[in-house]
């Protein structure tokens, strides 16, 4: 499985981006997807997690309710709706799948894309 992550970029406090994740392979929609983000001199952190089926998400606490992981099967892709954005969410994003269950620890995905970088400044 490849991963291509795009729709990073600049936004305002309190603004919205909806971040993409493409995937080849036609088994992909069979496989736990995760968006992690890493911010500059930190360690890289989980955001939020989709099961295979779609049928359960988790997000960590510090976005629960803000953001949205939504997946469109027929695309190959899944997405991060990321909406009333804080300087603190800055951080290149990055998307994640694994064939096993879900995860919010980096070593239980085994599939990365490149980063997509989020900068939220006013």
């Amino acid at each position: 499985v490849q991963l291509q992550a795009s729709g990073g970029g600049l936004v305002q406090p309190g603004g919205s981006l909806r971040l993409s994740c493409a995937a080849s392979g036609r088994i992909y929609s069979r496989y736990v997807k995760g968006w992690f983000r890493q911010a500059p001199g930190r360690e890289r952190e989980f955001v939020a997690a989709m099961s295979w089926s779609g049928g359960s998400t988790y997000y960590a606490d510090s976005v629960k309710g803000r953001f949205t992981i939504s997946r469109d099967n027929a695309k190959n892709t899944v997405y991060l709706q990321m909406n009333n954005l804080k300087p603190e969410d800055t951080a290149v994003y990055y998307c994640a799948a694994d064939s096993t269950r879900i995860g919010v620890k980096t070593y239980e995905y085994a599939y990365w894309g490149q980063g997509t970088l989020v900068t939220v400044s006013s």
